[in-house]
């Protein structure tokens, strides 16, 4: 059966067209992504620009369904479209212009999918680890083993709520620097709480975030669906993007241009992380939201 998802995230609006096996694989028939940025103007309220740009590409996207024959479709909203104001008009103008139906999905359910979809890409977990997903408007944390998820919890704190907060100039001054660590101590210290009782050498990273740090490893990656990374790596990856100004990053090999404003807020996230649960090594998975909910619809169609 041909199945779809389209996930409107707070930077980022993605479309993912699979065909669904009997024995409940997928295979990818078209992926695509656009940069929406229905958060930009604040998360509060979806400004009049991204309302329309959100609107415009979801009836793109409508017409995608129908060109690869999509049978079921699920579509989904996630921290910015709970958080707006008007996130609510937004849905019913979708609906009215697209026929398109959001379902908006909690934050404990979103890091419940990411899990779901995570497990499918990243080798069996030895012991646990730390999965971690950077959206726009927030990020999720899952504490998991091979078999159980121990500890769940999502943040309001995404790459664009960082950026808003603190990333005024650039590149990013010392003191804003010293400011955003402080406020990561205020904002997760229920994950450094877990981390006490939970340790957690390997950090599985599932986001664009995430994509760029395998891009600008300069080793080989194997595997479509994982790459590994040790930390040593990673912090010369951080050491570079951290200092630089935007018309830099823009000229960085491996850095998508459209990730460029956004990806220094998401480094000093990444490093937070990695120094507070003493990770090792980084995996980085090409599943994860969307593949989740993939399966998700995969279980409900399949006889148990």
């Amino acid at each position: 059966m041909r199945i779809a998802t389209i996930d409107c995230g707070t930077n980022t609006f993605h479309l993912l067209v699979v065909d669904a096996a009997p024995d409940g694989s997928i295979s990818r028939v078209h992926k695509e992504r656009r940069y929406v940025r229905i958060g930009q103007e604040g998360l509060d309220k979806i400004g009049e620009a991204p309302f329309r740009r959100g609107i415009a590409c979801l009836s793109d996207y409508k017409s995608r369904l129908a060109q690869f024959g999509v049978e079921r479709v699920k579509v989904f909203g996630t921290e910015a479209l709970r958080r707006a104001t008007n996130g609510q008009a937004f849905l019913a103008e979708v609906k009215k212009e697209t026929g398109i139906c959001i379902e908006l999905i909690s934050g404990e359910e979103e890091a419940r999918l990411i899990h779901l979809g995570v497990m499918q890409a990243v080798p069996p977990i030895r012991g646990k680890a730390l999965i971690m997903d950077i959206g726009g408007g927030s990020v999720e944390f899952i504490v998991a083993g091979a078999r159980a998820v121990f500890w769940a919890k999502s943040f309001p704190i995404g790459v664009q709520v960082l950026f808003s907060k603190f990333h005024q100039k650039d590149p990013l001054p010392q003191e804003q620097l010293k400011a955003m660590r402080q406020y990561l101590d205020e904002q997760l210290q229920p994950l450094s709480d877990v981390l006490i009782k939970h340790k957690t050498p390997v950090l599985i990273g599932a986001s664009g975030s995430f994509e760029v740090v395998e891009s600008m490893h300069e080793k080989p990656h194997p595997h479509p669906l994982h790459s590994i990374v040790p930390v040593e790596d990673y912090f010369k990856i951080h050491q570079k993007i951290i200092g630089s100004s935007l018309a830099g990053r823009y000229q960085m090999e491996g850095l998508p241009p459209e990730r460029a404003e956004l990806i220094v807020v998401a480094f000093v996230l990444i490093e937070y992380v990695l120094k507070k649960a003493g990770i090792r090594r980084i995996v980085t998975s090409a599943y994860a939201l969307k593949e989740g909910v993939l399966y998700e619809m995969i279980k409900t169609m399949t006889p148990q």
